[in-house]
């Protein structure tokens, strides 16, 4: 199984957030309509299916449930794809409403930029910044604030500008590191795909000519091998191998490589895979590792290089995006997820939490 590498097939994840009603289904559907290579079918159903004022109804393209039909809302999160030039993107299209906030969450985790939509009309709401305080939480530095609507307000860039501002305040607050402000009419594509001529005073580039702008995430290029353990694979007369997906680096066949729970090495002898052997395993490669000498290896371990092992802790501190019904109880026995193991934690202690409506923390 080769090896699946965004930086070489050129992906970018991108996660489209904002308030209810402000236009999001709309502007990925003029994203596909204007950009992607759509099948037939697909367009004649948006081509027979009009607005009110005769327009197409392009939300059509992203809500595929019934019920985000009849109330004209994103239920759930909803995953588009598309080509432009050499990149592929994958749209990670996340609910609005207040209601389905967490949500985003599991969309966020995968993002490498967030569109954040807003109505030129109503322009920052206290449920934008719930999200620009998600995105932060969970790490995603690239954002680019698309203003929706200008039409409404006649296209003026007073109001864009007023926006901006109060979208800059945002970046400096939770550290976006690469952020952009672009006034868009997602209804008829204005500085979506192509230029507006209603809005000649603005001189950026369209969305996705921005989306085409934003650096591939590029993992360190001499990382170690890492390669978590998750099954341990017998076959007769006298096979053991440990299968399981390198998350960073690279080995080859001789290697040596570290139990990094027991601190026991060995060599690798063997690389499998269901299309035949390899001499060396990369970062993303599904594999079947066997090494020289049998190693009380089970799932969870995890294989490293002995120059660079894990460094081993009791206690670790951590962000916490807490996603249950029930509120956060410290008594309850509580499980830490691994990339292949589920490890019980002992105690937990909470020493700030994030109020989503101030933006500040509570002790």
């Amino acid at each position: 199984i080769g090896p699946i590498d965004d930086e070489a097939a050129g992906i970018i994840h991108v996660l489209t957030c904002g308030p209810v009603d402000d236009g999001k289904s709309t502007l990925i559907g003029r994203l596909l309509w204007d950009v992607a290579d759509l099948p037939e079918d697909a367009r004649a159903a948006v081509s027979e299916s009009r607005l009110p004022d005769g327009g197409l109804d392009l939300s059509r393209l992203v809500d595929g449930l019934a019920a985000e039909r009849e109330q004209g809302i994103t239920i759930d999160i909803a995953w588009r794809y598309f080509d432009a030039g050499a990149r592929r993107y994958v749209i990670i299209d996340r609910p609005g409403h207040e209601q389905y906030t967490r949500n985003m969450a599991p969309g966020a985790s995968h993002a490498d930029v967030a569109i954040m939509l807003v109505d030129a009309r109503h322009g920052v709401k206290p449920q934008t910044r719930r999200h620009a305080a998600i995105l932060g939480l969970l790490g995603v530095r690239r954002v680019i604030l698309t203003v929706n609507k200008m039409d409404l307000v006649g296209g003026n860039e007073a109001r864009f500008r007023e926006i901006e501002a109060e979208f800059r305040a945002l970046t400096s607050r939770f550290a976006f590191d690469n952020a952009a402000a672009i006034p868009v009419i997602a209804t008829t594509g204005d500085n979506v795909a192509r230029s507006s001529s209603c809005m000649s005073w603005y001189e950026g580039p369209t969305l996705i000519e921005q989306l085409n702008r934003t650096a591939l995430h590029r993992p360190a290029e001499a990382a170690s091998f890492r390669m978590p353990v998750q099954i341990v694979v017998r076959r007769a007369p006298d096979f053991r191998g440990l299968a399981g997906t390198g998350s960073s680096g690279s080995i080859v066949i001789g290697s040596a490589v570290l139990d990094s729970a027991s601190g026991r090495t060995a060599r690798g002898r063997r690389i499998a895979t269901m299309d035949g052997d390899l001499q060396v395993a990369r970062r993303g490669q599904a594999v079947v590792l066997q090494l020289d000498r049998v190693l009380d290896i089970a799932r969870g371990a995890v294989l490293t290089t002995p120059d660079q092992p894990l460094k081993r802790v009791t206690q670790l501190d951590a962000r916490l995006f807490w996603m249950a019904e029930a509120p956060f109880d410290p008594g309850r026995r509580l499980l830490l997820r691994t990339a292949t193991d589920l490890v019980p934690l002992s105690a937990a202690r909470v020493t700030a939490k994030l109020d989503l409506e101030t933006l500040g923390e509570i002790e």
